[in-house]
């Protein structure tokens, strides 16, 4: 798969077909989106929002959720707060997400099948990582939703100028419905 990957950028640069992608870092928009990594997505949510290359920062993670409040999820933001000027937040879910109905359980006998080692496991859960909920999915759409958004506004170091929203995107459709 690289291979084909560097063959075809080869021939996009020589071909200066980035010219049309070039903006800045910084977002026109001065808007996050945090939503899922789901490959339906991809280019979909920027079509359903109307957003073109450079509009908006676009931080993605497995069921779009902010899952702790020193984690990269929320590291990203917060730069884009303070260094990059974002004022407005979208935290999207979407339907028939992939992420919702993980089990931890489930995912570390997935884990021993590929080679990890109980004791690799056991290393981690005396280091505090508690897998589920850092591997577990969530059972309410709306209610990950909220709680990621809640985590973002009750964070002591958002300015409460930062107005944060809360949206699920029809993953077919695009439709939005917003939560809050």
């Amino acid at each position: 798969m690289i291979d084909e990957i560097m063959k075809y950028n080869e021939a996009f640069v020589k071909n200066n077909e980035y010219e049309k992608y070039i903006t800045s870092k910084y977002p026109d928009k001065k808007l996050a989106i945090v939503s899922c990594m789901d490959t339906r997505l991809t280019q979909l949510l920027p079509a359903a929002l109307g957003l073109k290359n450079g509009d908006a920062k676009i931080i993605q993670n497995a069921g779009g959720v902010i899952s702790h409040p020193f984690g990269s999820a929320m590291r990203s933001l917060l730069i884009g707060i303070y260094e990059l000027y974002v004022e407005e937040i979208l935290v999207i879910g979407h339907t028939d997400c992939g992420a919702r109905y993980i089990d931890s359980q489930k995912m570390i006998e997935k884990m021993k099948a590929q080679g990890i080692t109980q004791e690799n496991i056991n290393l981690l859960k005396y280091c505090g990582v508690d897998f589920d909920s850092w591997l577990g999915g969530f059972m309410d759409l709306e209610v990950s939703i909220r709680k990621s958004v809640d985590m973002i506004c009750s964070h002591p170091l958002v300015p409460k100028t930062v107005v944060v929203h809360g949206l699920i995107i029809d993953s077919v459709t695009g439709e939005l419905t917003k939560v809050i």
